[in-house]
């Protein structure tokens, strides 16, 4: 009998696996709205009804592929942010590279991470209910508080625009390479000094920006 049960629950996970894996190929190619449950069923060699034995739904599938992989990121980019040692534009430097090298190293997941199901980028929005939404406004808030330090910024409208921006900056970076077939090491050390040029150029133009209002204020 407990064999039986055994080589039951076997099984059961075995086809788990074989669904996890086949909405991962399949989200790999087609957006997380373009797939349907039939389809990710058919490319697991199973029924649609017994996807809904182990997961509740389309999203349900997104968190088993997404919360680690994002956990993951979320801990080591807190312990970077938590890091003592670091000084302000040394730790926005490293969580860009971090940032960017996770992305590029999942990139063929990288729209299922950053952009399924995803919510508006706002640091003052309702908590989503979603949990990879929520992971996804963790790090929008890091980064809003490593400009704040970096910029000495107290306005909090100027802190989610120039939030928002860098957010934008990250993403365009990763977007322009997401479909490169250079490995993440190689892109990286090629790249690393335009990156850091180029979020260094951002910073400055968002310090002359911050001047330029302040001036205009005391006029």
């Amino acid at each position: 009998m407990l064999t039986i049960t055994i080589k039951k629950d076997q099984r059961a996970e075995e086809t788990k696996q074989s669904i996890i894996a086949a909405a991962e190929k399949l989200f790999r190619d087609k957006s997380f709205e373009d797939i349907t449950i039939r389809q990710i069923a058919k490319e697991a060699g199973c029924s649609h009804t017994t996807i809904y034995i182990y997961f509740q739904d389309k999203e349900s599938l997104l968190h088993t592929l997404s919360l680690q992989p994002m956990q993951l990121l979320q801990a080591s980019l807190d312990k970077l942010s938590g890091d003592v040692f670091l000084a302000a534009d040394e730790k926005l430097r490293r969580f860009n590279e971090q940032y960017i090298r996770f992305c590029l190293d999942n990139r063929s997941m990288y729209s299922i991470f950053f952009q399924a199901r995803s919510t508006l980028v706002n640091e003052v929005e309702v908590e989503p209910e979603l949990e990879v939404n929520k992971l996804r406004q963790q790090m929008f808030q890091m980064i809003s508080q490593l400009l704040r330090t970096n910029l000495n910024l107290s306005d909090s409208e100027d802190l989610l625009s120039c939030s928002q921006i860098y957010f934008y900056m990250l993403h365009g970076i990763v977007g322009t390479y997401t479909q490169s077939e250079d490995n993440v090491d190689s892109i990286m050390k090629r790249l690393s000094p335009t990156f850091n040029a180029a979020f260094e150029a951002l910073l400055l133009g968002f310090g002359k920006k911050m001047d330029d209002k302040n001036r205009s204020h005391k006029l």
